[in-house]
């Protein structure tokens, strides 16, 4: 998750004095309004509970009236404070943390608790309508989707609740995983919008775990209504004579058969993403990214209209960045007024090409930071298999922190790359200087003045090394 605070806002308060509304945005969307006051008090209440030495650094108070200047000073501050504590696997999975968020989304909001109808669609377009209460966090959605569906406890980890927007040619595009530390009602009713939906789908990547899944009625028919629904969009490529026999199994009403035949056909269980810009193999390129299979697809269109494919496996990525940037209007240091700020996202990934060779990747997307939860499940989903952990307790409450690597790794060949790109566009430098530790959540600095996000690294711990046989 990708949090910021691209603006302050001048507000009323209740006796007609003003103060200073810090907007924490998540993803680029607002999240909630909230004061010095509040961030102070969730700082305190950290410390407290945690200790000085885990809690990060706190803008300290002033006893006069803030001008314009320090009012900035203290908004960005308050970003690599809240980025801090949010990259923190300890203090970032806290229910404090996580419920203060909550509280401060729906009083921004100003949606009271109360019981309501929320409608959750399925991969084939069916509608199930849960009553729900509006302060209700995801996972208590998800239970309560899982109940009204009659899907048993232990298969309800396998699936998330998703943030998707339906084009008017009927076209989804993924826009986030909903998370712990919001309302899925106060979410999707803040967006104001009939083209936004919430989407159960199944939230592992590994193929085995869907034997899991199909050993339960209703546990098979969501699989089944999702690889219908992502043969349809053509998200998984089905030549003529295989969707003859798929014709035929589902007029059979042989679901397991279906989803077994699915599972050897190319895409199966992809996530594929608008398309977008790439550097790759030149600056420029347009491309249509898709996630799966601990990789990420590319369909290259190159500037002579040539088109490649190629795919950038998740264990040859060294660690990868999400950046959002906003134009600095009239010089200013502020990025944003309380207008709508346009966000421009971009994901960089630092790939090994070759046995002693690393090079930057990048995509500009408004679906970076989808692209980035991703490439995270799939190096959470790798390490708890390599360490011999529980998959199914991972999938039951996903951990968000720090998964170590173990000894144990073996290599993982890789498919071949896009033609190799320009020598002379980018750098190269030997592994042996770049395989410095990185922690999974660590590094948050900003080197720009219009970078509202800082660079924050996510270090891969299940980056291999590899051979030249490999490559």
């Amino acid at each position: 998750m990708h949090f910021s605070i691209p603006e302050t806002e001048v507000r009323s308060g209740e006796n007609g004095s003003t103060y200073v509304a810090y907007n924490i945005h998540v993803n680029g969307v607002l999240h909630c309004r909230v004061r010095y006051s509040q961030l102070l008090g969730l700082h305190e209440q950290i410390k407290k509970e945690y200790g000085n030495n885990v809690v990060p650094a706190f803008p300290p108070k002033k006893i006069f009236t803030l001008t314009p200047a320090e009012v900035e000073q203290r908004r960005e501050q308050l970003e690599k404070y809240m980025q801090a504590v949010r990259q923190d696997p300890l203090l970032g999975a806290s229910e404090m943390f996580n419920s203060f968020l909550r509280k401060a989304q729906q009083e921004t909001q100003q949606i009271p608790t109360e019981e309501v109808a929320l409608e959750i669609c399925l991969s084939n377009g069916q509608k199930v309508t849960v009553n729900i209460l509006t302060s209700d966090q995801t996972e208590d959605v998800l239970e309560a989707v899982a109940a009204k569906l009659d899907l048993p406890d232990e298969l309800v980890g396998y699936f998330s609740l998703f943030l998707v927007r339906e084009g008017v040619d009927g076209g989804l595009t993924f826009v986030r995983k909903l998370q712990e530390f919001e309302l899925p009602y106060v979410s999707i009713t803040s967006l104001q919008s009939s083209e936004f939906h919430i989407l159960l789908r199944k939230s592992y990547w590994d193929i085995a775990f869907d034997s899991d899944v199909m050993e339960n009625r209703v546990g098979l028919n969501l699989l089944y209504a999702q690889t219908v629904s992502d043969i349809e969009r053509g998200w998984i490529l089905v030549n003529k004579d295989q969707h003859r026999q798929l014709k035929s199994l589902q007029e059979k009403g042989s679901k397991k058969e279906f989803i077994r035949l699915g599972q050897t056909l190319k895409y199966f269980g992809y996530i594929k993403f608008d398309p977008c810009i790439t550097d790759f193999p030149e600056k420029g390129c347009h491309v249509i990214v898709s996630a799966g299979n601990n990789e990420l697809n590319f369909h290259v269109k190159l500037p002579n209209e040539q088109m490649k494919e190629g795919s950038f496996k998740v264990t040859r990525m060294r660690c990868w960045r999400v950046t959002s940037s906003v134009p600095v209007a009239n010089g200013t240091s502020n990025p944003c007024s309380s207008a709508k700020c346009e966000v421009k996202l971009e994901l960089a990934f630092e790939y090994l090409m070759s046995k002693d060779r690393l090079q930057w990747v990048t995509i500009t997307s408004p679906q970076a930071i989808m692209m980035s939860i991703c490439l995270q499940s799939m190096v959470d989903e790798l390490m708890v298999k390599k360490s011999g952990g529980s998959i199914k307790k991972m999938l039951r409450k996903r951990h968000n922190g720090s998964i170590h690597r173990t000894d144990s790794q073996q290599a993982v060949k890789s498919p071949p790359l896009l033609d190799s790109p320009d020598p002379n566009r980018e750098q190269i430098v030997k592994l042996s200087t770049k395989l410095s530790s990185v922690s999974l959540r660590g590094i948050s600095a900003s080197n720009s003045a219009n970078d509202i996000g800082g660079n924050e690294f996510h270090g891969n711990y299940a980056f291999e090394g590899i051979g030249d046989d490999d490559l």
